[in-house]
């Protein structure tokens, strides 16, 4: 990676953060009122999100590129807010947080095996799969508090994705040529289970939200096209 690359998005996220703290919260008094299921499906995501990202950020300093580690701890950060705001959403709404479940404990895992290509490669699931979680959550209740929390995180996630495409792209680039397109492939039959896992086991809470198990799943892979096409791109395929 050439130095500065990455600097665009620094600045990128630098702006994002003056503007969160200009606006200020949300307003936490008003509640919060959902059904049980889609409390569940609250209390799952939040976990997802909380995490120091120090396994990231090492190897994000390792990659040579001082903008992007910069970068990679301003994603972090974001990704703690997303905790914060969740965890604040369930209070306002008289709901304990969990303190771990299986499903993020397997993706930790699996992120921490090799080096910054698989992590990131395993983090871009759970990111394509928020999308689509967060629009869920924003469209599919009438709740403003939960409406308004969702919104912000789903906005956020819009730049994540892109953001990781971007180093993917130039990580793959240091592969053979004919062994990239077959990454990317494996990558969304993984996604497709993820998918489905996260379908079976938040079926209930994605029909109080007017998105059932197969559009969900359908809508994480439709979305996940574009995210081959960015990292693919200019790769010759």
């Amino acid at each position: 990676m050439r130095t500065g690359e990455f600097a665009e998005w620094t600045r990128r996220f630098e702006v994002e953060r003056e503007r969160r703290r200009a606006q200020g919260d949300p307003d936490w008094m008003q509640g919060a009122t959902l059904p049980a299921a889609v409390w569940a499906g609250i209390q799952r995501f939040q976990v997802g999100e909380d995490g120091d990202g120090a396994n990231l950020v090492g190897k994000a300093d390792l990659a040579g590129d001082p903008d992007y580690a910069r970068a990679v701890r301003l994603f972090v950060a974001e990704e703690r807010n997303h905790a914060r705001l969740l965890a604040r959403l369930l209070a306002a709404g008289g709901v304990p947080t969990l303190t771990s479940h299986w499903s993020d404990t397997v993706f930790v895992r699996l992120r921490r095996l090799l080096g910054l290509r698989l992590e990131l490669l395993v983090l871009m699931i759970a990111e394509v799969v928020a999308l689509r979680y967060y629009r869920a959550l924003r469209d599919g209740t009438d709740d403003a508090l939960t409406s308004e929390v969702a919104g912000r995180i789903l906005s956020d996630e819009r730049r994540h994705v892109p953001f990781h495409c971007e180093r993917l792209h130039a990580s793959l680039a240091e592969l053979p040529r004919p062994v990239r397109r077959p990454v990317m492939t494996l990558w969304r039959l993984l996604l497709l289970g993820a998918a489905l896992v996260v379908a079976a086991d938040h079926g209930r809470a994605l029909r109080r939200l007017g998105t059932g198990r197969r559009r969900f799943v359908a809508d994480v892979m439709a979305s996940s096209a574009e995210v081959v096409r960015a990292v693919l791109a200019r790769h010759g395929k």
